[in-house]
Order: C-alpha cells, then structure tokens, then sequence
C-alpha cells in the first residue's frame, strides 16, 4: 500500500484526511440531531441556550486543541512564538474534548441551563472519531498519528520501509468495542450524563495508555502533553463516577 492512498471519487484523487474527517462532522451531526430527536423529550433545551451551549463547546474544543498541541514540545513553542504557521498548524483530539467540555459548562452557566447536555454528544463522538481515525491512518506519515517501531504482527509500513504500530487501527477498534456499551448506557439513562461521562472517562483511558507508544516528546515525568491532560480528565470522571455511586447502584445497567 502507497501512502498517502487517495480516494477516487467521481473522477477526482481525493485526500484520505480531508474526505474522512468530514465524513466525520457530517456523519457525527447527523447522529447527534438524530440522539436530541429520539430522546430529548424531558427538559428540552431553549434554542437560544441550545445555541449558546454549542457555541461555547465549538470556542472550547478550537482553543483546547490548539493549546494543548502547543505543550507537545513547549521549548519549541517557546522558539516560535511569533511563527504563526507553526502555531496554527496542530491540534489534538483530547486538547478538543477537554476544552468542548470547559466551554460547555461555561456556556451553561451564563445561559442558566442546570440539566445535562453531554449525552447526546457520546455515540456521535464515538462514530465520528472512528471515522476521521481511517482518513488519519490513510494519510500515513505526514499525518503523525502512528506508533513507534515495532515487531508486532500488527506493524505497518507507512512508506519508509519502517514497521510502526498502526495506533489509528487500535484507536477505531477501541471506539467500536465502546460503542454498545455507550447505547446501553443512553438507552439506561437517557438524561443522566452517563453515557457522556462513561465515553470521556474511558477514551481518555485509552488515550493514556496508547501514548506510550508514540514517538512524540515526553518531557513531563515521561508523560507526553496529551497523557497529562488525559490524566486529568481521568481523576475528574472518576471522582464525578465515586460522588454518582449511590444512585447508579440503585438501578440495573
């Protein structure tokens, strides 16, 4: 396989990256439309808060990927400071997660909207990371989303000849074996924040983990930026999951 492998469509040799990651926001909208229909029918949220919440994740989730990609290599951000390619160039898919979610609470507390607003956003999330994680793979290197060196079975030739762990391929196989359990939960409790709660805790498990085989720099403790604020995320849901405790037990998931 040549990488990047662009996909021919109408007679066009499409970018593998650009076409998934808006299949994604496409296909993850679609969902989420789909998730406030069937099951927003207690305390629908007034179009102009609804507004409000998404505008406050959109600004959240720009500013958190940005910034958190900024800490990859912090001397290096601190070198280039006023190079204005460099700093818009990278983003990262939990910097966007952690940051949606801070501005989401942010936006409610200004609109005045007390209720939960993350579980219509789980299963889109799911699909549509799964979804951009294939235009990721397809784009190989220059995407730099692939794991170190390896022997495994598992490992892929990108096009240098190198065998590295396909981490985009462990990332989407995740996600989907997540799936079920995120629709059991919402169909369960369908306006706890649940489901939400349950998809970052565990995604932000994974992420921790799976970054210990990518070749980016880990200049915190041997943690990269990315396991750092996955590992924050990861005691904030867990402590929000042992406060919830006594009433998820009260039911049977």
């Amino acid at each position: 396989m040549e990488f990047p492998v662009y996909i021919h469509l109408f007679g066009l040799n499409i970018h593998p990256h650009f076409l998934f990651e808006a299949l994604s926001y496409f296909i993850g909208f679609r969902l989420y439309l789909y998730q406030r229909k069937r099951y927003r029918t207690a305390n629908p949220i007034p179009l102009e808060k609804g507004l409000g919440v998404l505008s406050g994740a959109i600004a959240g989730a720009a500013a958190g990927s940005k910034i958190l990609y900024w800490f990859e290599d912090p001397l290096q951000t601190l070198q280039k400071w006023n190079d204005l390619t460099y700093l818009m160039e990278g983003k990262t898919i939990v910097g966007g997660l952690l940051g949606g979610l801070i501005g989401v609470e942010i936006a409610k507390k200004i609109v005045k909207w007390p209720h939960s607003t993350g579980d219509d956003f789980a299963i889109p999330l799911c699909i549509g990371i799964a979804i951009g994680r294939i235009g990721c793979f397809l784009t190989g290197l220059s995407d730099h989303t692939y794991g170190i060196e390896t022997t495994w079975i598992t490992g892929v030739d990108f096009g240098d000849g190198v065998l590295r762990h396909p981490t985009q391929i462990y990332e989407i196989a995740f996600l989907i074996a997540l799936l079920p359990v995120l629709v059991r939960l919402r169909r369960n409790y369908p306006f706890s924040g649940l489901s939400f709660q349950c998809f970052m805790f565990m995604y932000l498990l994974f992420r921790f983990w799976i970054d210990f085989i990518k070749p980016t720099p880990h200049p915190y403790i041997m943690l990269n930026n990315v396991q750092v604020a996955a590992l924050l995320g990861i005691i904030y849901y867990g402590l929000l999951f042992w406060r919830n405790k006594p009433s998820l037990l009260q039911k049977e998931i």
